[in-house]
């Protein structure tokens, strides 16, 4: 069974900018210089092995859960102030998912595989249904068109 992470991607109004944001990190060789993007969490999952078997980050983007992206590594570390932090090193590739309405939380929560939205596809390289925008595929789903 597949362990994924969930987790609001604050600051986000559409996939669009989750990987511009992203894409930009890499044209400039990654948050580490060697082309590695990751998001950063205080908490340090007790079950990250399972994580990077398989796992994904399914991100909630303006109240629904729209995108995932594979999590590569898991990489505790000490931040500067001596605070146990996490790099939850991503995949480059996002896939677009059945849009699922999720209300809001703080930090992450684990989601089981049999749990988690459908893919639909890569983003930008999806059948016309990835091509819609995120509001029209939540509302179609909602109403079980999709």
């Amino acid at each position: 069974m597949t362990l994924n992470l969930l987790k609001l991607c604050v600051g986000v109004e559409k996939v669009e900018e989750l990987v511009d944001w992203q894409s930009g990190w890499r044209k400039q060789g990654g948050m580490d210089g060697k082309g590695r993007v990751w998001h950063t969490t205080r908490m340090v999952p007790k079950r990250k092995d399972e994580l990077v078997q398989g796992g994904s980050l399914y991100w909630v983007v303006k109240g629904h859960i729209l995108v995932r992206q594979l999590i590569t590594e898991v990489e505790p570390f000490t931040d500067d102030g001596g605070i146990r932090r996490c790099h939850l090193v991503l995949h480059k590739d996002l896939i677009l998912t059945e849009p699922r309405k999720k209300r809001p939380f703080q930090g992450w929560r684990y989601l089981k595989g049999e749990e988690a939205p459908r893919d639909i596809g890569p983003v930008g390289k999806s059948d016309g249904v990835g091509q819609m925008p995120p509001q029209l595929r939540a509302e179609l789903a909602e109403l079980g068109l999709l």
